[in-house]
């Protein structure tokens, strides 16, 4: 199984990014896709996470009203559409597939994880 992350990259705040993640290798059809991020000296934190199973979202309460994940089943593809960022989300990101149907948000609960990808907000 491989989850290949992209998308980040140097932005101002206030701006946008989208984060992809493609999942190969898996071929079970309900799982969870999460977000997590990783800020310099700070523990790994889940940013948001969606279940193919049901389509339950979870938002970290830092990001809620600004971020939006979203996922193609048939595609196995998921999207974070990051909005009016700012410094403090400044981190590399990640994706990772939990083998669950119902929302997981801490990453001891996934079993496999993408590359991270950078993502800086600028003040």
């Amino acid at each position: 199984v491989q989850l290949q992350a992209s998308g980040g990259g140097l932005v101002q705040a206030g701006r946008s990014l989208r984060l992809s993640c493609a999942v190969s290798g898996f071929t079970f059809d309900e799982y969870v896709i999460g977000w997590f991020r990783q800020a310099p000296g700070k523990e790994r934190e889940g940013v948001s996470c969606v279940s193919t199973f049901d389509g339950n979202t979870y938002y970290t309460e830092s990001v809620k009203g600004r971020f939006t994940i979203s996922s193609d089943n048939a595609k196995k593809t998921a999207v974070l559409q990051m909005n009016s960022l700012k410094p403090e989300d400044t981190a590399v990101y990640y994706c990772a597939l939990a083998m669950a149907v119902a929302l997981e948000t801490t990453p001891d609960a996934f079993d496999y994880w993408g590359q991270g990808t950078q993502v800086t907000v600028s003040s």
